[in-house]
């Protein structure tokens, strides 16, 4: 994009305009710091965009995603890529996004249009192989499944299904970029292929497939984007860094695509250039996606993603990247808002940039200044410097209270620190609806854990020690008012979703919270039984409990837990 000088007082413009949905002067961006009148401003990577998740439950809505892409426009990024696995109304497919919150054509067509008034370019990022879960529901779809969620290489029906989705998103977005996904595809070729064809170089398959979609995305005069990491770990058994020479010249990119190379997990610049530097071994076509990380619970991880992405960025430009994305996944329900990472995408830009963008240009955007933003990962516990990150106020919502599955990470310090950091959050201002909404959420969530966190510890130690008068007290004042922060939590969640999403994928987060409710009623129940003698045990709490034992390592600091399912129960859900 071309050097550009801002045309007027910035704090005037982005006072009048950021909350406002007013596309005015919209080439003055947020790329410039508040002592800015005799500047221009280049930026490193030419091509700079957010790509945001809108397949996981969460399906923002309209004015939600304006909304962000006026915050993207102010901080001076290029476009924003809509994840659509089944969120997006297929041409000849009525079952696609059925009661998903899914997107019409025209609701793409508002969207594109608008953000082209803003500079910001609108991108669909589909699915072409893998990650089509939500469709194999329907019998209609299980003839053009391989295994799992993955599309049935060769088979008619896969075709049809694809020509129809390229037919739509031409109609709907007026970019000719698209990523095409094809990621995780782990286990394509050894389902109902292997019955048909019997087993196959699977890197082969993989190919050949790519060789049809890359044929019907022609028709459409489509540059194609897609995620590098199944060539790697089609020829190195699962793996996706490290690879050797040999394995690396087993790999064939066709020379039209770009591969994507995504990578959350790492803090170290050099971890970033290796790989970056292999993948240019493999094809003269290559973006670098880092992680802003909003996908494992309520609450963020912006200052792990934040030094996860500089040293991505750093890469990026020492390698002559010319284009970087920044995903913002909604793993496992989506249960942050999109704004809750503006920290991130903020200081990426600032990076990019190079250092243009004072941090007083955050506090007139958001209303916030960007370390007391930052505060709130710290509901997540033991977060320190950033370089380690953890989802306790997830696990630690949903740890049952007799079968206490992760009661033997809790400490009490923890429920201080969350205490604290409510505190913090309580004195934030901000006239920005979402945020406004979010932030209530979240302290009403600190309500929650601070009340819930340990309570487990207690109830078990009480039981062994046959402390009435503890158990007593946990049972008659504890647990009530844990329930009534729940009850509080929920409608402020509530308030939250329904503001900035669609109705749909809510009724999953109803399921889950009322289950926690009814879930401590009966635990209150139970406990009721055995104060008054009507019973003379309680199964759960006369096993012996056990340390954690998911993962081995067992670092609160690291210890990152997703899935409700598994957390909620140790039975089958």
């Amino acid at each position: 994009m071309e050097n550009m000088q801002n045309y007027y007082d910035f704090k005037t413009f982005i006072t009048e305009n950021a909350q406002k949905d007013n596309p005015q002067n919209n080439r003055a961006r947020l790329r410039i710091s508040v002592d800015h009148t005799k500047k221009t401003y280049n930026k490193k990577i030419k091509d700079m965009g957010v790509m945001l998740d809108c397949s996981r439950n969460a399906v923002p809505k309209l004015e939600t995603i304006k909304q962000f892409i006026r915050y993207l426009s102010y901080m001076g990024y290029d476009f924003l890529g809509l994840y659509l696995e089944d969120t997006l109304k297929i041409n000849h497919e009525p079952y696609v996004g059925y009661q998903r919150g899914a997107y019409t054509i025209q609701d793409i067509q508002g969207l594109d249009a608008y953000a082209k008034e803003y500079g910001i370019e609108l991108r669909p990022y589909i699915q072409t192989l893998a990650h089509l879960n939500q469709i194999v529901r329907y019998e209609e779809y299980q003839q053009m499944i391989d295994v799992d969620d993955i599309l049935l290489v060769g088979d008619a029906r896969t075709h049809a299904f694809l020509e129809h989705l390229f037919e739509t998103i031409s109609q709907a977005f007026t970019t000719k970029k698209v990523n095409i996904g094809m990621d995780e595809a782990f286990m394509v070729g050894l389902g109902k292929y292997l019955e048909k064809n019997g087993y196959q170089n699977r890197l082969e398959i993989m190919q050949r497939h790519l060789k049809d979609v890359l044929a019907i995305a022609s028709q459409y005069g489509y540059q194609v984007q897609m995620w590098s990491d199944m060539f790697f770990r089609l020829v190195a058994w699962g793996g996706y860094y490290n690879l050797s020479e040999e394995q690396i010249a087993k790999i064939q990119v066709p020379p039209n695509v770009t591969l994507a190379y995504w990578d959350y997990y790492s803090t170290d610049t050099k971890h970033y250039s290796d790989n970056i530097r292999i993948h240019k071994q493999i094809s003269s076509h290559v973006s670098c996606v880092g992680g802003a990380w909003k996908w494992t619970g309520f609450v963020p991880h912006n200052q792990y993603s934040i030094h996860a992405c500089k040293a991505m960025i750093q890469a990026s430009i020492e390698h002559e990247v010319s284009e970087i994305t920044f995903a913002a996944w909604g793993d496992d329900g989506a249960e942050t808002s999109i704004f809750a990472i503006l920290p991130t995408l903020f200081e990426n830009a600032k990076q990019i940039y190079e250092d243009q963008m004072s941090d007083e240009c955050f506090k007139i955007l958001t209303g916030i200044s960007i370390q007391d933003f930052l505060e709130l990962d710290h509901v997540n516990p033991c977060i320190k410097d950033g370089y380690t990150h953890n989802n306790a106020s997830k696990y630690f919502l949903y740890n049952d209270l007799l079968q206490g599955v992760f009661d033997s990470v809790a400490q009490v310090n923890m429920i201080d620190e969350i205490n604290q950091t409510k505190q913090h959050l309580i004195k934030l201002k901000t006239q920005d609806k979402y945020l406004k909404n979010y932030f209530t959420t979240i302290i009403a969530l600190c309500d929650v854990l601070a009340c819930k966190l340990n309570l487990g510890n207690e109830i078990y130690q009480a039981y062994q020690d046959k402390n009435m008068q503890t158990l007593e007290n946990i049972t008659n004042k504890q647990l009530p008012k844990l329930v009534t922060y729940i009850d509080t939590f929920y409608q402020a969640f509530y308030t939250q979703w329904h503001t900035e999403n669609h109705n749909q994928g809510f009724e999953v987060q109803t399921i889950r919270i009322g289950g926690l409710k009814q879930r401590i009623i009966d635990v209150q129940r139970q406990l009721q039984a055995y104060l008054k003698g009507e019973v003379t045990s309680i199964d759960e709490l006369e096993e012996q409990h056990l340390e954690f034992h998911y993962f081995n390592d067992h670092a609160i600091e690291r210890l990152n837990y997703n899935l409700w399912s598994h957390t909620v129960t140790t039975s089958k859900l």
